[in-house]
C-alpha cells in the first residue's frame, strides 16, 4: 500500500473516531453510560496513541510487531468492554455501529500494513532500535495533529461533560 493511501486510510479512521464522538453526544452519553464508558474511550485512545508513537519512533522489528499486536488486542478487548458498558444504557444506532466497525478494523489493518513493510533483516528478534532515518517533523505533525483534533479533544470534552454530570448527580 502506498504511503499516501495509508495516510488517507488513517484520516478516514480518525474521521470515524470523530463521528463516533458525535454519536455519543447525540445519545447523551454523559447522562446515560457516563464516566465509565467515557473512561474506556480514553483507555482506547491511550492504547492506540502508544502504538502510533511507537511506530513513529522505532524500527518495525519482530519484537515491535509483538508489542503492536498486544496493543491491538488490548484495544479490541477494551472496545468490547466499551460496547458492553453502553449496550443497556444508551441507544447505539446503526451509524454508530458502522463507525465502530471502522474503528475496530483499522488497528488490525495498520498492523498488517506495518508487517508487510518489514524488511528481511528486521525479521529477527533483535533489540528494539530507533527509526533510521527518524520520522520527519512533517510526518509527526501529519499524524498527531489530526488525531488530537478529531479524537483527542472530543474524548477529553466527552469525559469532562460526563464527569460534571456525575458530580452534579452526587449532590
Amino acid at each position: 500500500m502506498s504511503d499516501l493511501l495509508a495516510y488517507v486510510v488513517y484520516l478516514v479512521w480518525l474521521a470515524a473516531g470523530g463521528l463516533d464522538f458525535v454519536c455519543h453526544r447525540r445519545t447523551r452519553l454523559a447522562y446515560t453510560s457516563g464516566v465509565h464508558e467515557s473512561s474506556l474511550h480514553l483507555v482506547q485512545l491511550a492504547l492506540i496513541g502508544a502504538g502510533v508513537l511507537l511506530w513513529l519512533t522505532v524500527a518495525i522489528t519482530l519484537p515491535v510487531l509483538c508489542v503492536l499486536s498486544s496493543i491491538v488486542i488490548a484495544h479490541a478487548v477494551v472496545g468490547y468492554l466499551d460496547t458492553r458498558q453502553a449496550y443497556a444504557r444508551r441507544d447505539i444506532r446503526p451509524i454508530e455501529q458502522h463507525l465502530h466497525s471502522v474503528l475496530d478494523i483499522a488497528p488490525i489493518a495498520a498492523l498488517c500494513w506495518a508487517a508487510s513493510g518489514m524488511q528481511a533483516d528486521s525479521m529477527s528478534w533483535s533489540a528494539i532500535e530507533l527509526r533510521t532515518p527518524p520520522a520527519s517533523p512533517n510526518l509527526w505533525l501529519g499524524v498527531l495533529v489530526p488525531a488530537v483534533v478529531l479524537c483527542g479533544v472530543p474524548a477529553l470534552l466527552e469525559f469532562k461533560q460526563a464527569r460534571a454530570v456525575a458530580l452534579a448527580n452526587r449532590t
